[in-house]
């Protein structure tokens, strides 16, 4: 199951308390304080692991808690640290506070792991607090609080390249064409039901990553369809390329999909773009020259990088795509 939303609570470990203890030995007069200090609480870390896609791992737990530091000992014996817990999560995926609203932590790349709670400091035992007035301290401190957070994580793929468009207008196609993904592809809309990430190889030591989301349906911005819950995942993304099916209304289908991605994010309607004509071997030459033109001619402002026909179904066009597109990736 495809999971790139859920909600947990972690918690850090509390500090163990400092001991209070006096030195009793054979032959030793009047041994003084020798209580030691508390272990420290077990902080909480977050790793990224690229061998991931999903929070799918999240669904069936909701609470993780590092484990409290031990209490000190006598003979000055320090406490045990608590056992830290790391959380395992997919490149892409971002923490959020859940009642401040901030972002705790915004995790692309597989690095060392980051600690984002940090666990309770021990408390300090009574041989700390003998000086020359207080010679028998009976007393220590206990350990500090961990901390507890309710938050949220939120996946956001990151691909090089995503496309955009109506349901059936042959994305499912296109990705499984050029790339290595193999998607679920039916001859009904919203055959896509979670995003599918392909690998494009260009050449031998080149290559670049493809995403396929759910098609965008009007409204898609405000909730209907799959879209709302998906666009996210094009966030990130370098380069839109929208797709659209040459035997529908062009422009009535591009101006659509602008809408909602501005109605999304101001930010994502900003990103470039391309637009690939799929379908065309639908139709006649002169028809498809025609219908081209007057598109070019309406589209306005702003400029897609390229607007290239193709047929996903018969692969005319593909690898001049292919082309295209690692061209405009290289120029960011």
């Amino acid at each position: 199951m495809f999971v790139d939303s859920v909600e947990i609570t972690i918690a850090s470990g509390k500090g163990g308390a400092g001991a209070v203890s006096f030195r009793r030995e054979k032959f030793v007069i009047k041994g003084g304080p020798d209580g030691g200090d508390g272990g420290d609480g077990g902080d909480v870390f977050v790793q990224v692991n690229g061998n991931t896609d999903t929070l799918g791992a999240f669904r069936g737990k909701k609470h993780y808690k590092a484990k409290n530091g031990a209490p000190g000992g006598p003979k000055l014996c320090s406490g045990k640290k608590g056992e830290s817990i790391t959380l395992i999560v997919p490149p892409g995926t971002q923490i959020y506070d859940q009642q401040s609203g901030e972002l705790l932590g915004d995790f692309i790349e597989c690095t060392t792991p980051l600690k984002i709670l940090e666990g309770g400091k021990g408390g300090m035992g009574n041989a700390r607090f003998k000086n020359a007035v207080q010679q028998r301290p009976t007393y220590a401190q206990k350990g500090l609080e961990g901390v507890e957070k309710c938050v949220r994580l939120e996946l956001k793929l990151i691909a090089d390249v995503s496309l955009v468009g109506l349901p059936n207008v042959g994305k499912s196609t296109l990705i499984s064409v050029v790339s290595n993904a193999r998607p679920k592809i039916a001859n009904y809309a919203f055959t896509t039901l979670v995003p599918n990430l392909g690998v494009v190889s260009v050449g031998d030591f080149k290559e670049f990553v493809i995403a396929d989301i759910p098609g965008v349906i009007e409204g898609a911005s405000q909730g209907k369809g799959l879209g709302l819950a998906f666009l996210k995942h094009i966030e990130r993304t370098r380069l839109l390329l929208f797709v659209l099916d040459v035997g529908l209304d062009l422009l009535q289908q591009y101006q659509q999909l602008r809408t909602e991605l501005m109605g999304f994010s101001q930010a994502l309607s900003q990103k470039k773009f391309a637009i690939a004509l799929n379908k065309i071997d639908t139709l006649e030459t002169a028809q498809l020259e025609s219908i081209l033109h007057a598109f070019e001619a309406n589209l306005g402002d702003p400029k897609p990088v390229f607007i290239l026909p193709i047929s996903a179904h018969t692969t005319t066009n593909t690898a001049q795509l292919v082309q295209l597109l690692v061209q405009a990736l290289n120029k960011d």
